[in-house]
């Protein structure tokens, strides 16, 4: 397949889910088409938000901890779901990469994501081989059985934009793809005070606001879809009977969606929310035992001094 035939594919696809989610209702669109190369770049912009405390408080449990998790696991391949810019991987990569060579393999949606990252590692760490994919997670279950032992990490907590039969898929498959005896590290973002998880996807300096806004920008560029992109607005909240954040684009006025690979044009009337994305946290037991059904153990639970965050390392037995 030519370079061409194969944008032209991921064109058509992107435009297919946005027909569907637009025609569904509630109305929403995957949150997957957030992360296109400036999509990428604005998210990063995200987690410097002063509001915003999972990178940074993840950052610190794996500063604190990297060197504890290599002695569990010892020598494995490192594969990384969703790696993005990889800055808070330096932690393991250092870790596991001290008197040995480590193979590392992030996969991510982004090419420019996994093109600055591997220069990154490649300068900055001597004992890294990085072989970097883009791709979504399909691509990487194949691989895990290839890299055995391997340790794969899902961080950020990524799993919490999954809903429940989403992620019932994906630790069915992640089961299935891990040997026994591999490990997973797991990030997962833990209920807290609402106020402190609205601020966070609430910045004042209005970057996820931003965030949102480049998804239907990205539609005006690759779908043709004309959307007038000063009459939408974010909307983020928490629904605590849920035990997620929600958020939506609000549309102020009346518009006319184009998608035009597919020549259909759909309306949105004023005062429509079309759901971008959905961020749950996690109670810690509970999600123990909701592992232990994939046949995953929980070796050791990583956590800041306030429990906002934690990191678990799992072992497929």
């Amino acid at each position: 397949m030519s370079d061409m035939s194969a944008e032209a594919a991921e064109r058509l696809a992107f435009a297919q889910d946005v027909m569907i989610g637009l025609h569904d209702t509630p109305r929403w669109l995957p949150c997957r088409y957030l992360y296109d190369a400036h999509g990428s770049e604005l998210f990063e912009a995200i987690t410097k938000q002063p509001e915003y405390y999972p990178t940074r408080t993840e950052a610190a449990i794996l500063g604190r901890y990297a060197s504890d998790i290599f002695a569990h696991t010892g020598p494995v391949s490192l594969i990384e779901l969703g790696s993005g810019s990889s800055l808070k991987t330096d932690h393991l990569l250092r870790a596991y990469s001290d008197d040995q060579v480590v193979t590392y393999v992030p996969i991510d949606v982004s090419d420019a994501a996994i093109e600055q990252a591997t220069q990154r590692i490649a300068q900055q760490h001597d004992g890294v081989e990085v072989s970097g994919i883009v791709g979504t997670y399909d691509e990487a279950f194949p691989l895990m059985k290839q890299h055995s032992p391997a340790m794969v990490m899902f961080l950020g907590s990524t799993l919490g934009n999954f809903n429940q039969t989403e992620s019932l898929i994906f630790w069915r498959r992640i089961s299935a793809s891990l040997e026994k005896g591999d490990y997973f590290l797991l990030g997962a973002d833990l209920v807290k005070d609402k106020t402190i998880i609205e601020a966070a996807y609430n910045d004042a300096a209005g970057a996820t606001a931003r965030f949102t806004n480049n998804l239907f920008a990205r539609m005006n560029r690759e779908l043709g879809s004309e959307i007038d992109l000063s009459e939408v607005e974010h909307v983020s909240h928490y629904d605590e009977r849920w035990q997620r954040i929600e958020t939506f684009a609000r549309f102020t006025t009346a518009q006319s969606i184009r998608i035009e690979p597919l020549d259909t044009t759909i309306e949105i009337a004023t005062g429509n929310e079309i759901m971008i994305e959905i961020s749950r946290k996690f109670v810690l037991d509970d999600l123990r035992r909701f592992l232990s059904a994939f046949g995953l153990e929980t070796l050791h639970a990583y956590t800041d001094e306030r429990g906002w965050f934690a990191e678990l390392l799992l072992r497929k037995g």
